[in-house]
């Protein structure tokens, strides 16, 4: 599978939007994610993303986290 090394143009910001009703939320979980993936050293096998932070949007439009914003 061939990895997106265009930054944020994919997943897209709309249907992230309708998964986490504010960018700052957005933002906040997408960073939350991106550093467990970071420190615990882990690969999403079908990700089209190449770095974390794309990792953890492709994550979270797939309905594959829970964030509490609590």
């Amino acid at each position: 599978m061939k990895k997106n090394t265009d930054g944020l143009r994919y997943p897209s910001i709309d249907k992230l939007l309708e998964k986490i009703d504010s960018k700052y939320k957005l933002v906040y979980a997408a960073s939350k994610v991106a550093r467990i993936l970071d420190r615990e050293n882990l690969d999403v096998e079908d990700s089209k993303c190449e770095k974390s932070v794309g990792m953890a949007l492709e994550e979270i439009i797939k309905d594959r986290v829970d964030v509490d914003f609590d």
